[in-house]
């Protein structure tokens, strides 16, 4: 059996307001085992950064709170320990990459500079050290001249640089698991499909893992190992990436896959989209989360909420009509 790097089980999360706790994520489990990439997809809304934010223990930063729920790393429950242990292990072993390279980056310190102090504090390199090791891992995320690139300052930067600092930031450690919060939304297609080339590379040369969020289905086709699906904070199915597009159980999971724009088709023909919005999280329709969306509710749907059930060997799926597959077409 493959060794388990991260397990997440029945994690929920939140925020305390003046309107009480607001509930983000809810009993989420997820695993993802040495060596894969593991993607977590939906829309905007379905609590896939928050997710991430709490296996990084950096939602204790944003005003939330883990209310319930394990994060195992190697073993290790990460909710248990203190921020004094968890620091460590952040930015060494476990590191992320954020959407926004350019708020990612302090704008008042070179790039080197940034990549070079958590050798420092991690590795505990002598400053010259490592800032030959930040040089060597710019030229490695294939920036031009990382001598020079390396004294200069976000702002004189591209976004698709930018990012690539990022990322050689989370690798400069030798991380075990790198999580990727859509590290290519802000940038246009062609460093989009560059920068994903990059992570590849890097997981095959380097042998790490990757927890991938992102809402484009496309992506996670071209990266995923395993794929888990959210809706409103829960998992609605997860499984594998050829499983998971060859036979899709979960009708939002369908909606996903029917909304990718094809290559073929009638000029002026109207793309299909998923209707309606994701319910605020403080107003959750009761029952499945997805009914009033759903094309093949039922009335049970609206009473009961279905659990995440194996459907299939190592595929699961929280729907009525998981057993039911002449009616997913």
């Amino acid at each position: 059996m493959a060794e388990k790097l991260l397990e997440v089980r029945e994690l929920t999360a939140g925020f305390h307001t003046e309107r009480g706790f607001l509930r983000a994520v809810d009993r989420v489990s997820l695993s993802l085992e040495a060596g894969q990439t593991l993607c977590v997809v939906g829309e905007s809304g379905s609590g896939k950064s928050v997710t991430s934010l709490a296996i990084m223990r950096l939602l204790d930063y944003s005003g939330g709170t883990i209310a319930g729920g394990e994060i195992r790393f190697r073993g290790v429950d990460l909710t248990e320990l203190p921020q004094r242990e968890v620091m460590r292990i952040r930015g060494n072993r476990l590191t992320m990459v954020f959407q926004d390279p350019i708020s990612a980056l302090n704008p008042v310190f070179t790039a080197g500079d940034q990549i070079a102090e958590s050798l420092r504090v991690h590795k505990g390199m002598s400053p010259k050290a490592a800032w030959r090791k930040a040089v060597d891992m710019l030229r490695l995320v294939g920036i031009p001249d990382p001598e020079m690139r390396a004294g200069q300052y976000p702002h004189e930067m591209s976004g698709g640089m930018c990012q690539r600092v990022v990322i050689a930031m989370a690798l400069a450690c030798d991380p075990e698991l790198i999580i990727a919060d859509e590290p290519t939304t802000a940038l246009d297609v062609t460093v989009q499909a560059q920068i994903l080339e990059l992570l590849q590379r890097l997981k095959r040369e380097l042998r790490t893992s990757i927890l991938l969020i992102t809402h484009d289905m496309g992506v996670a086709a071209e990266m995923a190992d395993r794929i888990a699906v959210m809706y409103a904070g829960a998992v609605v199915e997860e499984g594998t990436a050829a499983a998971i597009f060859e036979r899709p159980r979960h009708p939002y999971t369908i909606g996903l896959l029917r909304s990718i724009p094809g290559t073929t088709g009638e000029r002026g023909t109207e793309l299909y989209t998923i209707k309606g919005g994701i319910p605020r999280i403080e107003q959750l329709p009761g029952g499945c989360r997805f009914h009033p969306r759903c094309p093949y509710a039922m009335e049970n749907c609206a009473r009961e909420e279905p659990p995440l059930l194996e459907a299939a060997d190592g595929h699961r799926s929280a729907c009525w009509l998981t057993d039911m597959p002449e009616v997913m077409t």
